[in-house]
């Protein structure tokens, strides 16, 4: 196939010389083009957005032609201009309060003019490219403005449910709510149900149909449910109604005191900023596992591009623009690869607000409310609330709620910062410092973070110790200022000075190790450690044991002769004595979770046995993120009653079947005894049971040796070895596809697998690649970590 294009190329080369012979050949012109799944993935996005967007207008008291624009122009406009092109924006509930708020104080028109400016200020700090100063907001700020947001919402949308109408404050509509409910509206409060009940129980059907039908957004089947529901029974309700866009009303100048409008478009600003640049980092977070994963947003262009689409939206008329995480999740998981996705969304909605009005119309108001309540709902998050509690940020989050409930988005933000400085300075000014002498070792322990602030008290602990005894200080903290560095550094010195020893410790009393600086010393005292020659971290993945003190010989043995259970038992001693002491308090409350939940790993991780592959380290995983099974030499028995092994089919049944593993791994290295051991191998011979074992591995010398080899992608294989061991990977592959349960999962679309190869020597780690033929599969590996990056 190689060798046609260059002919081609000459055919085509030699015919320019004699129609043109001194100009090259044009070029070819390129074929705008549109991936599949970017269509698919549009098409989807559409389907969630039209619901949506007729929902939040409605719920923020504008035209309802209103929404269609936003989700047009942020179609559009934002995802062409915007830096994250998989975000999908359009009208936001997070925004529903703001603007309700402004349609009740300045009107319509003016609202727009909000918008307006509030985009011209997003394109300000877009060109000042203060974008990533935007995510120093504490989350729990932003969770608890948008917890706040949620409740207002589903608060003024459950009268609309209930078939009334809701005031324009939180509070009112809670003291109108007895009253409400006195006064039920049967037919609206029968199509929300039905609305409800579509909208929870979609999600949720089992088996293979329940994940065909999953594939239509529950929205769309919500409001498509009711509406023909409310259309067949002649229900009389309030439906959308859609004025003609020749009466559409567009921005007017702003009517109003200078600093309200000033404060709304501060709001706005702020509102429409932090939500879509959260949208943004999500994206990342949500399309960094794929196996091409996307270019990292760019947070300042993001800007420019909601700006943009704020200022043609608000002039056009619409709602304010964000980046919406429910369009934005949909389209990722759609499989969208480019922002044609998002803009083709917007082209749909152009369309839709042009040519279906007559079905739009249909839409009972109910259903519309009922759902635009359920995402409210939704938007008060229990993970953010346990999240918050956890690292102990709940009176931001409770505080900044309830701002936004009683007082207003602006207000109720400026609440939270205000709780978040003041808990910030709380924390780094209290620590408690104390002192204590047991069986003749002092102790001192530091509470808290060690800044100036203590160094007072700090100086007065520090002087209760006598001079010449042992001293142990525990720094129970995260952070120490230069000031506090260096008073416990004059002290520790002087104290060493008159004879005395001085540990430094952490949390739970693990040992605080630094790097030597100059000589490679191991005296006590030498510094704020337990050996200066140590070179290795506080606390690492991977802690090299020849780092640790060597161990005196027991009492009456001559340390030149070997113990009675060896040197490997002493190690093997020593390392457990190590994890007990210095990793067992880091690591004990993960796995008291593990040992809770139990297991759920992601991905089956089948590699060699070979003691060089830490698959912990050249992953970057943890307890509970991988099922790991290993053998001699990465093989995959193919399946089948004469294979004679059960083992590793076993572990890929209970990984695929039980454990629901999303992806599998092969891995292979370099220097494999066993691919060394296959090449060199004679026919016949004894059937010793490593020769047993590798008879799995011959399927994979008949594929080197049928030149369907694999390769590094950038330079060739070493030699033989190397080639084998690349060509096993893809030959155990092809073993794995082979057993049922994989089959069956990769059928369904819940399972992927991916090849691996790990270079020993370079600390080089190479992830399998199609080659660009159509038989050329898994033939070229291509590299994934830089060697200007860590290792």
């Amino acid at each position: 196939m190689s060798a046609c294009v260059p002919t081609r190329a000459a055919d085509s080369n030699r015919t320019e010389r004699i129609h043109q012979p001194h100009s090259p050949p044009p070029p070819q012109p390129r074929r705008f083009r549109i991936a599949g799944a970017d269509w698919s993935a549009s098409i989807a996005v559409f389907l969630i957005a039209l619901p949506l967007s007729l929902g939040i207008a409605l719920a923020t008291g504008a035209p309802l032609q209103a929404g269609l624009v936003a989700a047009a122009v942020g179609g559009l406009l934002a995802g062409r201009l915007g830096g994250s092109p998989l975000q999908v924006s359009g009208p936001a509930a997070g925004l529903t309060v703001v603007t309700a708020e402004l349609i009740h104080h300045y009107g319509w028109r003016t609202t727009c003019a909000i918008t307006v400016f509030a985009g011209i200020a997003q394109l300000g700090l877009g060109c000042l490219r203060v974008a990533r100063t935007a995510l120093a907001v504490s989350p729990a700020i932003v969770h608890g403005m948008l917890a706040g947001i949620g409740v207002t919402i589903a608060v003024a949308q459950l009268h609309i449910v209930l078939g009334g109408t809701p005031d324009s404050s939180v509070l009112a509509n809670l003291h109108a709510l007895p009253a409400q409910l006195a006064h039920l509206q049967p037919a609206a409060v029968s199509v929300s149900a039905l609305t409800l009940a579509l909208l929870l129980a979609w999600p949720r059907i089992p088996g293979r149909v329940g994940r065909l039908l999953r594939t239509i957004p529950a929205a769309l089947v919500a409001v498509t449910g009711a509406t023909t529901a409310a259309s067949l029974t002649a229900l009389s309700l309030p439906k959308v109604d859609l004025p003609s866009w020749r009466s559409h009303a567009l921005a007017s100048l702003p009517e109003g005191p200078v600093l309200g409008i000033a404060a709304a478009v501060l709001t706005t600003t702020l509102v429409c900023s932090v939500q879509s640049l959260l949208g943004a980092v999500a994206v990342d977070k949500l399309t960094a596992g794929r196996p091409t994963p996307n270019r990292r947003s760019d947070l300042d262009r993001e800007l420019l591009g909601q700006g943009t689409a704020n200022i043609v939206s608000g002039a056009l008329g619409g709602l304010p623009v964000a980046g919406v995480a429910v369009r934005t999740s949909a389209n990722v998981r759609a499989g969208a690869v480019s922002r044609n996705s998002t803009m083709l969304h917007g082209v749909w909605v152009v369309v839709a607000a042009l040519l279906m009005v007559p079905i739009l119309e249909l839409i009972p108001l109910a259903s519309l409310a009922a759902l635009v309540m359920a995402v409210g709902i939704q938007m008060v998050s229990l993970h953010h609330i346990r999240t918050v509690t956890r690292h102990r940020e709940v009176l931001v989050y409770a505080v900044t709620t309830l701002g936004v409930v009683f007082l207003g988005v602006l207000e109720g933000v400026s609440l939270g910062v205000a709780v978040a400085v003041a808990v910030a300075l709380n924390r780094l000014a209290r620590t408690r410092i104390t002192h204590d002498e047991q069986e003749g070792v002092h102790y001192v322990q530091v509470r808290g973070q060690l800044t100036f602030l203590a160094v007072p008290r700090l100086s007065r602990a520090l002087h209760l110790v006598p001079p010449g005894v042992d001293a142990v200080v525990e720094l129970d903290g995260s952070f120490m200022d230069h000031a506090a560095y260096e008073s416990l550094q004059d002290w520790r010195t002087a104290h060493t000075a008159q004879g005395g020893s001085v540990e430094f410790t952490g949390r739970a009393g693990t040992r605080i190790s630094v790097p030597a600086m100059e000589t490679p010393t191991t005296e006590r005292g030498t510094g704020l450690g337990e050996a200066s020659s140590c070179r290795c971290r506080p606390w690492t993945p991977w802690r090299n044991h020849q780092c640790a003190r060597p161990q005196p010989a027991p009492p009456g043995e001559d340390p030149g002769e070997p113990a009675a259970t060896g040197p490997s038992g002493h190690q093997l001693a020593r390392g457990i004595s190590a994890f007990q002491r210095n990793t067992a308090p880091l690591v004990r409350g993960e796995l008291a979770r593990l040992a809770r939940e139990g297991q759920r790993p992601s991905q089956l991780f089948l590699t060699c046995a070979d003691s060089r592959l830490v698959t912990s380290m050249i992953t970057s995983s943890g307890p509970g993120d991988l099922f790991v099974v290993r053998n001699v030499g990465n093989l995959v028995p193919p399946p089948g009653e004469e294979s004679g092994d059960d083992s590793v089919a076993a572990a890929i049944e209970y990984a695929v079947d039980v454990l629901k593993v999303r992806s599998i791994t092969v891995c292979g290295h370099s220097g494999c005894g066993a691919m060394q051991a296959l090449l060199s191998s004679e026919p016949g011979g004894s059937g010793t049971p490593l020769k047993r074992w590798l008879r799995y591995g011959l399927p994979s010398l008949e594929r080197m040796a049928a030149e369907d080899r694999a390769r590094l992608a950038a330079r060739a294989a070493a030699d033989a070895v190397e080639q084998l061991c690349l060509t096993n990977v893809v030959q155990q592959l092809a073993h794995l596809r082979a057993h049922e349960s994989v089959a069956r999962a990769l059928r369904e679309g819940a399972l992927e697998l991916h090849g691996m190869y790990f270079h020993v020597g370079e600390a080089q780690a190479y992830l399998l690649e199609e080659g660009p033929a159509a038989d050329e599969v898994f033939a070229r590996v291509t590299e994934t970590a830089r060697d200007d990056m860590p290792a």
